[in-house]
């Protein structure tokens, strides 16, 4: 696979096969990921590979909490407070897209609801990545981070392996560092669900558009 054909067939995965995967395939996958470049060669990433009885225990707490009406504080914030246009067409036609893939109606409250609980169960994936950054590092490793992240899903897709990055897995950090024995002076960005896609799932059949290069580029010749 090419790097321009696995680009265009990532797309993030909502509901996989209960199907292990293997820890070897997962070192593989990130033994290629850490040659993503990074600031001055920081390498700010640190992952949490979370499967099997560890994977229950920690996304049943995330999902615990949740339920019991436990407000979400992640380590930084993700979205804008106020949203703006093109992002808020773009955020509510995604949003009407995922709904209508699931044949939940726009009033169905409790069908949204346990579809965003989901999150919180990595959509049934076996493996979950949480990534990690340690707080003294600056707003220059978000964006390394995200090329490792990026990393990781394209060489999971190179493993035949389905992902969906999730910042709903960083809602909780407390939950995160303290099952997993991290301490504060860690960041939770977020999480990666890895699995073997369910190509039967509707859920998995649609895509967001993406706007044409002439839409955000500007050359100067």
């Amino acid at each position: 696979m090419n790097v321009g054909d696995a680009l265009r067939r990532r797309h993030s995965t909502r509901s996989f096969l209960d199907r292990p995967v293997e820890r070897q395939t997962i070192e593989r996958i990130l033994d290629a990921a850490r040659h993503a470049p990074s600031g001055a060669n920081t390498q700010p990433w640190r992952v949490a590979v979370v499967s099997g009885a560890s994977r229950e225990r920690l996304l049943g707490a995330i999902e615990r909490a949740h339920r019991d009406g436990v407000a979400p504080r992640m380590d930084y914030r993700y979205y804008p407070r106020d949203w703006d246009e093109p992002y808020l067409a773009r955020r509510v036609a995604c949003g009407v897209q995922l709904y209508r893939s699931l044949g939940i109606e726009r009033g169905d409250r409790e069908r949204r609801r346990e579809q965003w609980i989901a999150n919180y169960r990595a959509f049934g994936a076996p493996v979950v990545l949480f990534f990690l950054m340690h707080r003294d590092l600056e707003s220059g490793s978000y964006m390394d981070m995200g090329m490792f992240m990026q990393s990781v899903m394209l060489a999971a897709l190179d493993h035949g392996l389905a992902t969906c990055p999730q910042a709903a897995l960083g809602e909780y950090p407390d939950i995160v560092r303290e099952t997993l024995g991290f301490g504060e002076e860690y960041r939770v960005l977020g999480g990666v669900a890895v699995g073997y896609e369910d190509t039967r799932a509707a859920v998995n059949g649609y895509r967001t558009p993406r706007e044409a290069v002439p839409v955000f580029t500007r050359f100067f010749e």
